[in-house]
Formats: structure tokens, sequence, C-alpha cells
């Protein structure tokens, strides 16, 4: 049987277009968007390059526009925990840049990616100006906490196939991952990636949660069939 061609990629995101997609972007006074739109700029990241080093000094505030990006972080000896993914529509790095301490993670780009970057002197401004972003960093950090708590459980008490799930549910998180589509467009290495398991742990995982019928395991990605099924699963 001849593998299914790869479907088409959904048009990339422009920077204006991110933002009037996101939360906290249409929300904030006419005066703010003008600055924000005039002072945000694209950066491009190669497929497995960083984005961010752990030790840095963060400068900047990034959305996800176009490709998966991962957040983890290596020990000397080469060992690695990876914390989450970042897809399109993703927020990150706001809790680094409020607590002013270098960077405690890498995020590297797991495919070709893009992401909108916001110096770090407008978004201490938003934080000062805009109460309704504040709104929404609160929103945001609380989500990702619990994110955070719910990996640290996962990985301690959950088997195999219900940490794949777990990674693939995460990415449609409605909150931290507002612009992922049903079709991912991912390998099953980038899902190993971010499930912390070995490829072939990963790969029969994934053909488990094929037959469970949750999935679809197509040429070119993954098209989950059903996000809640797969939550249900973790629980």
């Amino acid at each position: 049987m001849h593998p299914k061609p790869s479907r088409p990629p959904a048009a990339p995101l422009s920077i204006p277009e991110l933002l009037q997609h996101s939360v906290w972007f249409p929300a904030l006074d006419a005066q703010a968007q003008a600055r924000v739109l005039d002072e945000m700029r694209e950066q491009p990241v190669a497929a497995g390059c960083a984005l961010c080093r752990r030790g840095e000094t963060p400068l900047h505030w990034y959305g996800t526009l176009e490709g998966l990006l991962k957040w983890s972080i290596t020990a000397a000896d080469g060992r690695s925990v990876t914390l989450g993914g970042l897809s399109v529509g993703s927020w990150f790095g706001e809790g680094t840049l409020l607590r002013a301490l270098p960077r405690s993670a890498d995020i590297i780009a797991l495919r070709d990616s893009r992401v909108a970057r916001l110096p770090l002197e407008t978004f201490e401004w938003l934080h000062q100006t805009q109460l309704s972003f504040n709104h929404f960093l609160l929103r945001q950090l609380n989500e990702r906490l619990h994110w955070f708590m719910g990996n640290y459980a996962a990985h301690r008490l959950l088997d195999a196939d219900s940490q794949v799930a777990r990674a693939l549910a995460g990415l449609f998180h409605p909150w931290l991952h507002p612009g992922s589509d049903a079709h991912l467009q991912t390998s099953q290495e980038e899902i190993a990636n971010l499930s912390g398991l070995s490829r072939q742990r990963c790969n029969a995982a994934l053909n488990r949660l094929r037959e469970a019928g949750l999935l679809r395991i197509e040429y070119g990605g993954i098209t989950v069939v059903d996000v809640e099924g797969l939550r249900r699963f973790v629980e």
C-alpha cells in the first residue's frame, strides 16, 4: 500500500495575524497595539538550533508563528528532560522576564520554525500600563504551572501510552496552544522528544493509540481524531 501524500501545510502566520488571533492583543488600548506592532520582529529558527539557551539573559518575549519548538533542560552529562512543546499560537518566556534572572532552560526548534519577538522594554511597559495584559499573564502563568505539575506526575505515574497521549493532548491546550490544527505536521521522533521517551517506545505507544481510534498516523504527520479521548485516556 502506498502512503497517502502529505497534506499541504497551513498558510504561515504573519505577525499581525498572530496578534489578532491572540487573547491579549485585542484587549490592549490603541496606543499599546500600535507600539507592539511597531516593535515586534520575526526571527527564524532552523531545526535543531536554539532560540534561547540556559543561562542567557532574557531580552524578549516570544510567540510562535510557524513550526514546533521544545522547552528542555540538558545536564552536563548529556541527559535531558523535555518540559513541553511550543506550537503555533503559543506565547512564552514571560516567567523568565518577570523574574529578571538568567534563563533556566533551552528553547530548541524541532523543525524549521519562525517566532515573533517583543523587546523586554516593551513587555515591561505593557506590564506596567495595561491591566488587561496583566490579567493575561496571570492566567498564562497559572495554566503553565498546572501543566508542569501534571507533567511531573505523568513521568512518575503514567505508562508510555499515557505519556504520549498527554504530550499530544497538550498541543491542543486551548490557552497555551490555541493555534493547533487537528493534523500535526510532526514526526514520530518529535513526539518522542515531547513525551520524554525513546523513539521505539513512542512509536509503539502511537500505534496502540491509533488502534484505540484516537489518532491516525499518516505520511507527513499525525491527525488527532479525538482530542477529548486523549485527555480521558490520561485521566
